[in-house]
C-alpha cells in the first residue's frame, strides 16, 4: 500500500506534468498572449507555479530556493509572475519550473507531512502549517492552474485533455465533442426559454 506521502506526491506531480503538456506545440506567441479578459496566459501560469512552489517548499519550511526569482520582491501590483518578459525564454521559465519541482521534491522527501513550516505572507493566525497542508495546497493550487491551462488551450487550437494520450474526456473525437456540446447548448435554451 502506498503512503500519503507517495501518493500526494503523485497527484502534485500529475498537475505539473498536466500543465507543462499544454505548452507541447505551441510557439512563442501562443503560449505567451493572454487568453481571457485578466490576462491569463499558459506561460505566465508555469512561472506562476514555480513562484509559488519555490515559496511554498522553500522558505515556508527554511530552505530557500538558491536562485532569485525578482519578480517575487517585487511590491507593485504588476503580477509580476503571472506573464513571461520578452527576455525570460520558454526553455528559462520550463527549466526553472523543473529545477523548482527538484528543490520541493527534496523538501517532501526529507520532512515528515508533519513537520512545521511558517507562511509569513499568510495571516499570523494560520500562518503556522505543517508539510502535509502546504502539500495539499499546491496540489489544489497546480491543478487548479492546470484546469486553466487546460481551458485555454482548448480555445487555442482544440486540444484537451489530461496528459499525452489519455485526454480523460468523455467523447473522443471531434465529432462527438460537438455532438455533445450541441446537446449543452439545446438543453440550456429550453431550459431558459430561448
Amino acid at each position: 500500500m502506498t503512503d500519503l506521502k507517495t501518493h500526494l506526491h503523485r497527484y502534485l506531480q500529475s498537475g505539473r506534468d498536466a500543465v507543462m503538456w499544454k505548452l507541447e506545440g505551441l510557439g512563442e506567441y501562443d503560449i505567451r498572449r493572454p487568453l481571457t479578459p485578466t490576462g491569463t496566459n499558459l506561460l505566465g501560469l508555469v512561472k506562476h507555479l514555480a513562484s509559488n512552489e519555490a515559496g511554498y517548499f522553500g522558505l515556508v519550511f527554511a530552505r530557500p530556493f538558491p536562485e532569485p526569482m525578482p519578480w517575487v520582491d517585487i511590491d507593485d501590483d504588476s503580477n509580476a509572475d503571472m506573464w513571461a518578459t520578452p527576455d525570460q525564454s520558454r526553455d528559462y521559465i520550463t527549466d526553472l519550473y523543473r529545477r523548482v519541482w527538484d528543490h520541493a521534491d527534496t523538501t517532501i522527501r526529507e520532512l515528515d507531512l508533519d513537520a512545521e513550516g511558517s507562511v509569513p505572507w499568510w495571516p499570523t493566525e494560520r500562518a503556522t502549517v505543517t508539510l502535509g497542508q502546504i502539500t495539499t495546497h499546491m496540489i489544489a493550487e497546480t491543478h487548479r492552474h492546470a484546469g486553466h491551462a487546460d481551458i485555454t488551450r482548448e480555445g487555442l487550437d482544440g486540444a484537451v485533455g489530461l496528459r499525452q494520450g489519455n485526454d480523460n474526456m468523455a467523447h473522443a473525437d471531434q465529432t462527438s465533442r460537438a455532438a455533445f456540446r450541441d446537446l449543452v447548448e439545446q438543453a440550456a435554451r429550453d431550459a431558459s426559454g430561448r
